[in-house]
C-alpha cells in the first residue's frame, strides 16, 4: 500500500495555518532564514500544538515527515 502523498499546502492545513501560496511564501519570507543552531521544530513562532504535531511526525518518522522537513530546509535558506 502506498503512503499517502502531502504537500506544504496540506501541512499548513494541518498547522491551522492560511494554505494559499502566497501566504506560504509570505510565512517562510517572515520566519526565515532560522539560525543554524535552531532547529524549525523548536522555533518560537509555533504554538504549542502546531510544535508538538511536528515533532511527533518527524520522531514517527509519518507521512508528514517529508513534508516537514522541505519546510525545515525552506526555513533555514538564506536569500
Amino acid at each position: 500500500m502506498d503512503s499517502p502523498t502531502h504537500d506544504l499546502k496540506g501541512l499548513f492545513d494541518q498547522l491551522g495555518l492560511d494554505s494559499s501560496p502566497t501566504a506560504i511564501d509570505a510565512f517562510i519570507e517572515q520566519h526565515s532564514p532560522l539560525p543554524d543552531d535552531v532547529r524549525m521544530i523548536d522555533a518560537d513562532f509555533w504554538t504549542p500544538q502546531q510544535a508538538a504535531f511536528l515533532k511527533e511526525e518527524l520522531r514517527e518518522d509519518a507521512d508528514w515527515a517529508r513534508v516537514v522537513d522541505e519546510l525545515n530546509l525552506r526555513l533555514h535558506q538564506r536569500r
